[in-house]
């Protein structure tokens, strides 16, 4: 039988016949396999530099490994854009980063020096009110300007409390932290920044009282073992109990008091040594005058570096006084919310002037633009000397540790909250604005911090 061949087959024979003498092979020869350059592995990719795509990975990592809601913004003012954004949109409960809030509102409401109090003269008598200036008598504040004002005045002296028309605690504050130094009442006429002070020395027996008017409704509670408190007032009133079993051999503890007009003219007179009479007229006299204390700058450096509750709850007194002669924490906020901050990114959710409250709520973005604004109202190394530093004394004291500081702002923690928000200056020279804001974590508080410190630290150190 013939085989078929297609014609296009038959041009191929030749080929195919070479192909057929050369071995039918399609293999290289020995030689060719000997002489064959070795196997190179293939180099490592060298790891891109250190930047925003590294910075937002870190805080992602972190997100996930600590099980909580982040939000991070990072600002560069030089090139006036983002660096890094995660959750920057969203709110977040600040905690004390609301006081940043309340440093700006101060800033634009008050003026160099804080308002003491306010007085007239009426013939041989001295008519004063308050007008929420927290500094009176503090007692870890030296100020002795408005108590020898009132010492050395001629005329006989007569207090008249201030319309206030805010609680002495705010929306949502913790009801049952009322016996702790961080939540004192807030009040028209601070004083002793409205504290008791209780100190025992290791090997004195006694412990003193300042003031000492509370040293006589103060007990003292062997048997009874119920909290892990020294001192305890009683929940409406100025009673104290001193329970020995849980103190130290050595101490210095402070309980809020309960202020009213006729505990602030007791302590008035027992600090003035001199008679101190309470109008109860509820009409401010026209034509009062203002007399000055500290400079402001002083009370907002403590607020920010040591985040002091009183003080900034104060100060949002303070505002609203410039508005009206009702003094009013609440109103001061609104005023401040509409006139200077609402170009804000987002609309601040704003309450209380500490950040005490968990109604309050800011976005990290908001933050970012609130820190322009600051650098706008001072310049830059004065307005950096007013905040919390690492290494220095106050909330910042045992991070962010160097011989030449590098984070300046604001911290702040709540139960399951922690935040940093400020400005943070790198090896390289840029000065860059952050906020770094941590809710709803079932870690310790510290263990966040210590987190956010070493990514912060390494933005300070590579970027």
């Amino acid at each position: 039988m013939s085989l078929y061949f297609p014609k296009a087959f038959n041009k191929l024979l030749p080929v195919l016949s070479l192909w057929a003498v050369m071995g039918c092979s399609t293999s290289k020869p020995a030689s060719a396999i000997e002489s064959a350059p070795a196997a190179v592995t293939p180099a490592v990719p060298t790891p891109p530099p250190y930047g925003p795509a590294e910075i937002k990975r870190q805080v992602l990592a972190s997100e996930a490994l600590k099980n909580r809601f982040v939000g991070f913004a990072l600002y560069d003012p030089e090139l006036k854009q983002m660096v890094v954004e995660h959750n920057a949109d969203k709110y977040f409960v600040p905690a004390s980063n609301t006081k940043l809030f309340t440093f700006y509102a101060s800033l634009k409401m008050l003026g160099d020096s804080i308002p003491a109090l306010k007085y007239v003269v009426r013939g041989d008598s001295l008519i004063f009110w308050g007008t929420g200036d927290p500094t009176f008598t503090h007692m870890d504040v030296k100020n002795s300007l408005a108590y020898d004002f009132l010492k050395n005045r001629k005329e006989k002296l007569y207090y008249l409390e201030a319309p206030f028309e805010s609680e002495p605690f705010a929306p949502n504050w913790s009801w049952d932290d009322y016996n702790y130094y961080y939540q004192p009442e807030r009040s028209v006429f601070p004083i002793h920044g409205n504290v008791v002070k209780f100190v025992k020395k290791a090997g004195v027996a006694s412990y003193s009282v300042t003031p000492k008017r509370f040293k006589a409704s103060t007990k003292t509670d062997t048997a009874r073992n119920v909290n892990k408190d020294e001192f305890v007032r009683a929940w409406r009133s100025n009673d104290f109990q001193y329970f020995p079993r849980h103190a130290p051999a050595s101490f210095s503890v402070e309980v809020p008091f309960i202020p009213s007009p006729d505990m602030t003219v007791k302590l008035l007179a027992d600090t003035l040594k001199r008679s101190v009479t309470l109008l109860k007229q509820r009409a401010l006299p026209k034509g009062g005058q203002t007399f000055y204390g500290l400079p402001a700058d002083t009370v907002l450096k403590r607020m920010m570096q040591v985040s002091d509750n009183l003080f900034a709850e104060q100060l949002m007194a303070l505002c609203s006084g410039t508005l009206s002669d009702t003094l009013s924490v609440e109103r001061g906020i609104q005023h401040a919310t509409k006139t200077y901050l609402a170009d804000l990114p987002d609309a601040p959710i704003w309450v209380d002037g500490s950040g005490l409250s968990v109604k309050n709520m800011f976005t990290p973005r908001s933050i970012i633009a609130l820190l322009k604004k600051l650098q706008q109202e001072r310049p830059t190394e004065r307005l950096l000397t007013l905040m919390a530093t690492g290494g220095q004394p106050g909330t910042f004291k045992s991070i962010y540790q160097a011989a030449v500081p590098f984070v300046f702002g604001k911290s702040g923690t709540l139960s399951h909250v922690h935040n940093q928000s400020g400005y943070i200056k790198t090896k390289s020279g840029k000065l860059l604005l952050f906020s770094f804001m941590n809710n709803n974590y079932s870690a310790t508080s510290i263990e966040i911090r210590n987190e956010m410190v070493r990514i912060m630290t390494e933005v300070h150190e590579k970027y």
